[in-house]
């Protein structure tokens, strides 16, 4: 399987379909590359290079115990790219994945970057503060890292409901989508999974916002319980200067049904134009 060496060593996996222009995809916690097969088979089916790389700690990547934190990831990130050489990237990022290509973008620049896609992601910051009332208390992360310390594989079942939005009326819960993501989720190691929390909730993106320069779609569902709108896409979009915003009504956090295909479409129609 083909892997990048990260600055510490770490050894990051990654699948690369298809050639022609770079599409690059950061999935979210607690998953891996996997979860973007779809779109990876749908862009690299229409003439582009498809990659996604498994998070260090998730996935097939190795699962080391430093360096589980949005500098490192973000850097992670670019020692794919520097490795592969890849150029008039477009970064793709959804929920984690998006603080990462936002982190990246902050720190790394976009000398290797055309476009950016954040879907459901947790910029600017997912902490309730002072001066960011509309987020998420921190007794909510810490009830994560409950559930993931006493019973991950339960409390990871659990999570796939409102990850999907399966738990609202006249949904049509998928047990295939429940067990993929489970299966995803296991792969996580519990130390990468915890400290992930933490970055993933605790990180200000402000300033990375501030830094795009490059055409930056900023989607997110309207019903999305695990990266409530408000605090996330909403501020975003007036961080990142000539961004385009599109709301999803009703659309829950995680990708399936008629969202996914809605995002498919959009997606093509951004990378396109």
């Amino acid at each position: 399987m083909p892997y990048v060496s990260a600055a510490d060593g770490t050894q990051i996996f990654y699948k690369d379909w298809g050639s022609g222009h770079p599409i690059v995809f950061s999935h979210g916690w607690p998953l891996n590359a996997d979860a973007w097969d779809n779109q990876l088979h749908l862009v690299a089916s229409h003439g582009w290079r498809a990659i996604a790389h498994d998070r260090r700690g998730h996935g097939r990547s190795n699962q080391p115990w430093h360096g589980n934190d949005m500098d490192t990831y973000a850097d992670d990130l670019a020692a794919l790219l520097d490795t592969l050489d890849l150029r008039d990237v477009v970064l793709v990022g959804h929920s984690t994945g998006g603080g990462e290509v936002t982190r990246y973008i902050g720190r790394h620049g976009s000398a290797r970057v055309a476009k950016a896609v954040l879907l459901g992601a947790v910029p600017p910051l997912m902490l309730r503060t002072d001066a960011n009332p509309h987020g998420l208390p921190i007794e909510e992360f810490d009830r994560i890292r409950a559930g993931v310390a006493a019973d991950r594989s339960q409390f990871y079942k659990e999570l796939a409901v409102p990850f999907y939005g399966y738990n609202r009326p006249g949904a049509q819960p998928s047990q295939g989508v429940i067990d993929a993501f489970w299966l995803w989720s296991m792969q996580v190691g519990v130390k990468g999974a915890l400290d992930c929390i933490k970055a993933f909730s605790e990180t200000d993106f402000t300033e990375d916002l501030k830094r795009f320069d490059v055409p930056t779609l900023i989607a997110h569902g309207d019903d999305d319980q695990i990266v409530p709108i408000v605090a996330s896409a909403l501020e975003s979009a007036q961080l990142v200067k000539g961004a385009t915003l599109k709301i999803y009504e009703g659309a829950p956090h995680g990708l399936a049904g008629a969202f996914e295909s809605d995002f498919n479409d959009d997606l093509l129609a951004f990378i396109t134009r």
